[in-house]
């Protein structure tokens, strides 16, 4: 049986490292995108083939489309197809509204949002010939619910959303099925720089009393990128309850 093929952007720490890790371990060859640090990146795909899958690390910055189309052709030009793609990578540039600056907003929505659109576009032709596909989005329930401060994060957490419900339905004929995951708070080094008085706040309103753990935003994208053959368009929120 042929192994799977997945891109994962940003996978070179945090919730994309912990996909990449737990698609490995169901035999999946593993494309690591990353963008700053290299080391990193390395690490994990020292980790993916330690269980027994094929790693490729590729650098490039997903807001820019020419390297989010190099991307996707050294996938293929190293696995000849990609069966699943994964779009993590994503920023903050926290700021209430009246002091973000312009550069701010435009970095967030070019990396978390115009950064979906340039990798899906980019993996879908492939997809289409191979009559079949996986995209998942990685989102957010500020995408959802607002933050103050993340103006800038929740508008593009948002356009995910909408994208990935526009796009399912663009391709589902084709055999290619479109998701996104909606993570709450995660414990990653994101969070990891909150205050103390603000995780007690957010623990407040989380009825399962925990952060997440990247674990459990891995075990819903391996659902979706392996089990989930009647299920696009959706968004699967994964936060302990705190948005119900």
């Amino acid at each position: 049986m042929m192994s799977k093929t997945c891109i994962i952007t940003g996978a070179s720490r945090g919730i994309g490292r912990e996909i990449a890790l737990t698609l490995a371990d169901q035999g999946m060859n593993i494309v690591i995108n990353y963008l700053g640090s290299q080391a990193r990146a390395e690490e994990t795909a020292a980790e993916v083939e330690s269980r027994g899958g094929q790693a490729l690390v590729v650098r490039g910055d997903v807001a820019d489309f020419g390297e989010s189309e190099k991307l996707i052709k050294a996938c293929i030009d190293k696995f000849n197809r990609v069966d699943i793609l994964i779009n993590n990578a994503g920023i903050t540039r926290d700021s209430l509204i009246m002091r973000m600056k312009e550069e701010d907003w435009d970095k967030v929505i070019s990396t978390n949002l115009k950064g979906v659109f340039n990798c899906s576009r980019a993996a879908v032709r492939f997809m289409i010939k191979q009559k079949g596909g996986r995209i998942i989005n990685i989102a957010s329930v500020v995408g959802l619910t607002g933050n103050p401060g993340q103006a800038n994060y929740a508008a593009a957490k948002a356009g995910i959303i909408g994208f990935t419900k526009a796009l399912a339905k663009e391709v589902a004929s084709r055999g290619i099925l479109v998701n996104a995951v909606a993570p709450g708070y995660i414990q990653t080094e994101m969070t990891e720089a909150l205050p103390v008085e603000s995780k007690e706040k957010i623990l407040k309103h989380i009825p399962l009393g925990r952060l997440g753990q990247p674990a459990d935003i891995a075990e819903m994208v391996k659902f979706l990128s392996m089990e989930a053959s009647y299920i696009t368009g959706q968004v699967m929120v994964v936060d302990g309850g705190l948005t119900m």
